[in-house]
């Protein structure tokens, strides 16, 4: 793997040196933008809007519009002398227990690996003490153009660095509970059914997107009709869908 970050993690006055590497590995379907009358290819350019050429990816900056209207070119060696600590870091603030991080707030996961000789003492007791202790490490770090809350947390002997968003970053969705009541009933049975279909194994679970894709390439290709699959309906009578999801998962 080729590492995406290079630093180091402290922890009081603990310093290990460490590398970061992509955690995931996320596929997509693979489609082209076209134009939907003749199928060619769309191609997005970078283009100087006051020139009005075409700009090679080597003469791209970063550029900060200040409030009087002027642009403030920053370059990738300027960004490299950003006066963060974090730049460099993943500065560990304290250490909690992992129930008391918002799963709302995991953002993107990634390996990390000690790197050099040096760091692979300390790497070991981290991840044996965060183990041991059972809390996740809270921490800063700073990764590409953006300062990061994360955790550290142990996983198969070694460390993961998850970020997290920052709470401000949260949309309340105002209240999208229900007003209306349920009986007793209705709760046993529910949790009933909880408990028969108890046992999931989510590493047996497989995208079915692709497969679902081909066959609509198929018919698109061939002038084929694709099976039409019903909507979901309403529940009308909870108790009787209840009772009926009952009965068919103990007959699974």
């Amino acid at each position: 793997m080729r590492a995406l970050w290079s630093g180091y993690v402290s922890f009081g006055l603990v310093t290990i040196p460490v590398q970061l590497f992509a955690a995931v590995d996320e596929h997509g379907a693979g489609f082209h933008q076209v134009h939907a009358s003749d199928g060619a290819r769309i191609r997005h350019r970078r283009v100087c809007e006051l020139e009005e050429r075409e700009v090679p990816r080597s003469e791209v900056a970063h550029g900060w519009e200040q409030p009087d209207g002027r642009t403030v070119v920053l370059l990738d060696e300027d960004l490299a002398a950003l006066p963060l600590p974090t730049r460099r870091a993943v500065d560990v603030l304290g250490f909690v227990p992992e129930r008391d991080v918002d799963p709302m707030l995991y953002s993107k996961p990634y390996w990390v690996g000690a790197a050099g000789e040096a760091g692979q003492r300390p790497y070991a007791l981290l991840v044996e003490a965060l183990a041991r202790h059972g809390t996740v490490a809270v921490a800063k770090v700073t990764l590409r153009t953006r300062e990061r809350l994360a955790v550290l947390r142990p996983r198969h002997g070694m460390l993961v660095l998850h970020t997290l968003l920052w709470p401000e970053e949260i949309r309340e969705p105002d209240d999208l509970s229900s007003a209306l009541p349920v009986t007793d009933r209705e709760l046993e049975l529910a949790e009933l059914l909880m408990d028969q279909l108890v046992g999931v194994d989510i590493t047996d679970l497989h995208d079915e997107y692709a497969a679902a894709l081909e066959q609509l390439i198929v018919a698109k290709q061939t002038g084929g009709l694709l099976e039409e699959l019903e909507e979901p309906v309403p529940v009308v009578d909870l108790m009787a869908a209840l009772e009926a999801s009952i009965r068919a998962a103990g007959d699974r």
